[in-house]
């Protein structure tokens, strides 16, 4: 139509024009114009009758397109492969497609769409444009909704639209399930087990183990090579990696059962990582690196790396102490090398330092003072654990300027600076994170078992989570430093201190080589009646203890669980000497105190008797620790609240310890 108008108004033009010529002419011949007005007339008849018979066809041709267009809609809206539904907010069907028609049979319109599939989500996303997957049965289902255009004042509308999307998300499953998963398995007390064995029990020995290995990978349908006396690789697919994780990686206790003719028991630790996106070396140095990850642990474990995220199993065996001092002789020579390169020196520990803490880093200050080093202890804000000790320090001319706080070390003028980390290895628990992030050189030493948090890139790493504390490391260390160095009478007790405080007076995490440390202390002039005093509590301590053992409530399986709900001074030691006081109720296997830190801060300290691993509690809240000392900080949590959560996370631990142990041989 429009364009017939458009032909006409032209015509119209033309004829004007025509009419205008003929006015012109009838002035000079009236006959001839008379005659061409004829034609003019003839011609414009013909033009009017000619744009009405198109303007009928026209019409007649948007009226058939307009109707073969709307069968074509409703074909297409009724045979989508698609179901389409109009729902209203209270997810009644307020209209469907023939498609969707056929699919529920008999259902008519204002039926709740859940009773065909409860699995359809409509009030998170009411009023939102989106799309997500769904599943029914078996079968996956992807749905895209908008909201409807309404008049205002109707209730709204929103339109789905649903695809059975089935085959293709059953093609990714079976994509991601083929992932491959490299495994390194390592004997992590290969030295210890083999020692004093024959040649034919360490060929037994090692044919058990590798026949446990090869039973475990065989039925996860993958592929093992030994590669070297202790090392092996495997090579599983994602779905086998899932098997093993829902049996807890069962292996490592079949193979903790092998045990050698001095009856000590082999335990393994491995190191996974699912491929993902990664290159194939990226994700060998993603295994090896949880393989380093579940030794410095204390080995017996698992680490499991899926998308840059750790997991952890195992870990029941405790860490097996090393009877050589190789390692430390080796560490102490390169410490040394170390400190020789620095200007100066920067020693801390974890925030709210404890006496370990404290000791082990008076015993590096006095490696970095004997090579004449600049040297300074950052101590954080919060410390009135070891404030006996630190006024015993202070008070001496020979510590002048040693001891310094938190973020009193300025600009760092030094032009090669060394910083040490002692009793921590995590970044955010440190005295100073600043000054941990100024600093390039850093140098790591704990007793803990190794986190998944660690301080990026240190040039130096001793972690041995066998030995009872960092003081007894670092004790070590001192004797292999320099033969001629020699311990004050304040260094020696600082250090035996620390050894007494982590071992519980020798009655926890002791080996041969924490009582060679604590002779060698004394021997320099530790002073036993000096840590008495260090340890006496006053009045208020021991009612604040008392206090805390009398909220203690008894759980099945040996547990037992305290709080300190008052935030008050030494808070945290209370804790801890509460968990420690109730470990020597009979029948108890491990307790638990939750404290109020501060005013938005909630502390737990955990112990056990070595039965059960404390430290993967702990970490389930953020914190870590050993398998028979643990602890955590939660910022922000309500006690009560975290108290509950507590008690189900350690009764279900128990639970699972218990039943493992009554399914294995042994317990038969």
């Amino acid at each position: 139509m429009p364009s017939n108008l458009s032909a006409w108004i032209d015509l119209t033009i033309h004829l004007f024009v025509m009419l205008v010529l003929i006015g012109v002419l009838a002035c000079y011949n009236p006959y001839v114009a008379g005659t061409a007005l004829l034609l003019w007339l003839c011609l414009a008849l013909f033009a009017r009758e000619r744009c009405h018979v198109r303007t009928k066809k026209f019409e007649r041709y948007v009226k058939s397109v307009v109707k073969n267009l709307n069968a074509m809609l409703n074909y297409a809206v009724e045979d989508l492969p698609q179901y389409v539904l109009i729902l209203d907010e209270a997810g009644r069907i307020q209209w469907m497609n023939g498609r969707m028609r056929e699919y529920v049979g008999g259902v008519q319109q204002e039926t709740d769409v859940h009773d065909i599939w409860p699995s359809l989500i409509v009030d998170p996303i009411w009023g939102t444009d989106g799309e997500y997957v769904f599943t029914h049965g078996k079968e996956y289902f992807k749905v895209r909704h908008r909201p409807v255009p309404i008049v205002p004042g109707q209730p709204p509308l929103m339109a789905f639209y649903v695809e059975n999307n089935t085959a293709f998300e059953e093609l990714r499953k079976s994509f991601k399930d083929s992932r491959a998963a490299l495994v390194y398995i390592q004997i992590d007390n290969y030295d210890e087990v083999m020692q004093r064995q024959t040649e034919a029990e360490r060929t037994s020995l090692l044919l058990a183990v590798s026949q446990q290995l090869g039973s475990w990978t065989k039925n996860l349908g993958g592929f093992m090579r030994r590669v070297s006396d202790d090392l092996y690789i495997v090579l599983i697919e994602s779905h086998a990696l899932d098997a093993a994780i829902h049996d807890k990686f069962d292996v490592l206790d079949k193979v903790r059962q092998l045990q050698n003719t001095n009856r000590l028991p082999v335990t393994l630790s491995m190191g996974i990582a699912l491929a993902d996106d990664q290159t194939m070396a990226q994700l060998g140095d993603q295994a090896q690196a949880g393989l380093d990850l579940a030794l410095g642990r204390g080995g017996d474990q698992v680490a499991v790396t899926i998308a840059g995220k750790t997991q952890f199993f195992g870990g029941r065996a405790k860490a097996v102490e090393k009877h050589t001092r190789v390692k430390a002789r080796v560490v102490a020579h390169a410490l040394r090398e170390l400190m020789e390169g620095a200007d100066e020196i920067y020693i801390m520990g974890h925030h709210n330092e404890d006496y370990d803490c404290f000791g082990a880093a008076i015993g590096v200050a006095r490696m970095a003072r004997f090579l004449e080093k600049p040297t300074h202890i950052i101590l954080s804000d919060m410390n009135e654990g070891i404030d006996k000790i630190e006024a015993l320090v202070r008070e001496k001319e020979d510590y002048e300027g040693l001891l310094v706080r938190a973020g009193e070390t300025g600009g760092l003028a030094a032009t090669h600076p060394l910083l040490i980390i002692v009793d921590t290895h995590i970044p955010h628990l440190v005295a100073d994170p600043d000054l941990l992030a100024r600093v390039g050189q850093v140098v790591v030493i704990d007793h803990h078992r190794r986190s998944e948090h660690f301080i990026e890139n240190p040039l130096l790493v001793y972690i041995e989570p066998a030995s009872s504390s960092t003081s007894e490391l670092v004790t070590e260390l001192l004797m292999y430093f320099d033969e001629s160095i020699s311990l004050s009478r304040i260094d020696a007790t600082a250090l035996y201190s620390g050894i007494i405080v982590d071992t519980k007076n020798f009655a926890v995490q002791t080996g041969v080589r924490t009582f060679d440390a604590a002779a060698y202390l004394r021997r320099s002039g530790a002073d036993p009646v000096m840590v008495r005093h260090l340890f006496r509590t006053d009045y208020d301590t021991t009612l604040a203890l008392a206090k805390a053992k009398a909220r203690s409530e008894f759980y099945p399986g040996g547990l037992i669980v305290s709080t300190c709900p008052d935030v008050v001074p030494n808070v945290q030691i209370i804790a801890a000497q509460a968990a420690d006081s109730l470990l020597r109720v009979e029948k108890v296997r491990m307790t638990i105190v939750i404290f109020q830190l501060t005013e938005d801060i909630v502390g737990l300290s955990a112990r056990s008797t070595g039965e059960l691993n404390v430290q993967v509690i702990m970490e389930s809240f953020g914190g870590g620790g050993h398998q028979n000392v643990a602890g955590a900080q939660v910022k922000g949590g309500n006690l009560e609240e975290i108290k509950a959560q507590a008690i189900e996370r350690a009764r279900k631990y128990i639970e699972e310890a218990d039943t493992h142990e009554s399914d294995s041989p042994a317990g038969r």
